[in-house]
């Protein structure tokens, strides 16, 4: 376990993919407090983990006491994400959480792909 100390606070924290996004439990988003937080990864062992990882974000966003809004950036689509948007609605709201969803599209040379933008 890592010492106590006061929260770190950041404008965006890049949450971890694949088999690390196991070590996003509900006391790093207790102590790393970011208005934003991306969430990547659209592979098949991100999905084994992605649920329990949403939940923690809720539960350690409840622990901050304080009112701060949270925007939540998936960077895929997945059933496991939109099932948990709709089963925790309410609560996202009650604690200031948004998830952005995004039907834009960026063309880069030869490639086309989902996109969305984000300003501080």
């Amino acid at each position: 376990a890592a010492p106590q100390g006061p929260p770190v606070y950041v404008d965006l924290a890049y949450l971890p993919g694949s088999w690390s996004a196991r070590t996003v439990d509900e006391e790093f988003f207790r102590r790393v407090r970011s208005l934003c937080y991306v969430v990547s990864g659209d592979d098949h062992l991100k999905e084994g983990v992605l649920r329990p990882l949403l939940d923690a974000l809720l539960a350690g966003k409840h622990q901050w006491g304080v009112d701060i809004q949270v925007t939540l950036i998936p960077t895929f689509d997945s059933l496991v994400m939109h099932e948990w948007y709709q089963e925790t609605h309410e609560r996202q709201q009650e604690l200031g959480i948004t998830v952005l969803g995004s039907n834009s599209t960026v063309a880069m040379q030869d490639e086309t792909f989902p996109a969305c933008k984000v300003e501080f």
